[in-house]
């Protein structure tokens, strides 16, 4: 059976019903629900990592539910309805892409990303009706790494930035230094503070050298968790269940042992 748009509106539309609707559906408001959009969108990005394409298309389907969720909220508090989303985001498109609905014409891939920022700032001013400020939009709740790499890529168009990674990774050597320091006087509060410069100053070098932070990092923890997966099963088959008897010295030799097989397989 195959369905429209209009189908998945009609279903969202009797969730929400206030006599015969779905309890849970009912209740549900604009915080409510954010915290399951931000989810779904994970779930997006998993099923994409792992390259399972039918999970993809429930995925996809799950976070498409999300934005019929608030089109009916937004409707029965007569703010926008789904057709004023689509009407929005097809303007903006349109709007963002004039070298491809006008007669725009850019010279390369640089001045086609410095229109595409130009509009998008215009944009911001043009909404608060004053000019906007280098690092306005960057939404508060993105991921840190994500936001991070963001302000710096804003920051860096107005100049504000190291010509080269190599005074970044200087930088990187500066902030440990600070949280040694921090650890050496026994302050939790400027441990926590430059542990946060030392994380910053990090994405700023991933960002000098072309690596995405965040995805360096959500790799970095899928490398972790295959090799400790590893090490409990070269430890089980050793017969040592119990790895809290084990002492660090020994957990690290079975590490090491797990690395080097990765990478005896990796030649």
């Amino acid at each position: 059976m195959s369905h429209k748009i209009e189908s998945l509106l009609d279903i969202m539309a009797r969730l929400r019903d206030p006599h015969k609707g779905c309890p849970w559906d009912r209740k549900q408001t604009w915080a409510t629900i954010a915290p399951y959009t931000i989810e779904e969108a994970y779930e997006v990005a998993d099923a994409i990592e792992s390259g399972d394409y039918a999970e993809l298309k429930n995925e996809l389907g799950d976070l498409l539910f999300q934005v019929v969720f608030y089109a009916q909220m937004g409707k029965e508090q007569r703010l926008f309805d789904f057709d004023a989303i689509v009407d929005s985001i097809c303007e903006k498109m349109m709007r963002r892409h004039p070298h491809v609905f006008a007669d725009a014409r850019h010279d390369d891939e640089a001045a086609l990303k410095e229109a595409w920022e130009q509009e998008k700032s215009r944009e911001r001013a043009q909404k608060k009706g004053e000019p906007s400020h280098v690092l306005e939009g960057v939404a508060k709740t993105l991921p840190a790494l994500v936001r991070a790499d963001k302000l710096q890529k804003r920051a860096a168009r107005v100049g504000f930035d190291w010509p080269d990674a190599t005074g970044a990774m200087e930088k990187v050597k500066e902030e440990l230094a600070e949280v040694q320091q921090a650890v050496a006087r026994k302050d939790p509060d400027a441990v926590e503070e430059e542990v946060g410069d030392l994380l910053f100053a990090a994405v700023n070098v991933a960002r000098l050298l072309g690596v995405d932070a965040e995805m360096a990092l959500r790799r970095d923890n899928r490398k972790f968790e295959r090799r400790f997966r590893l090490m409990e099963q070269y430890l089980r088959d050793r017969g040592q269940e119990d790895m809290t008897a084990l002492s660090l010295e020994q957990l690290e030799q079975a590490w090491q042992q797990v690395k080097d097989t990765e990478q005896t397989t990796d030649d």
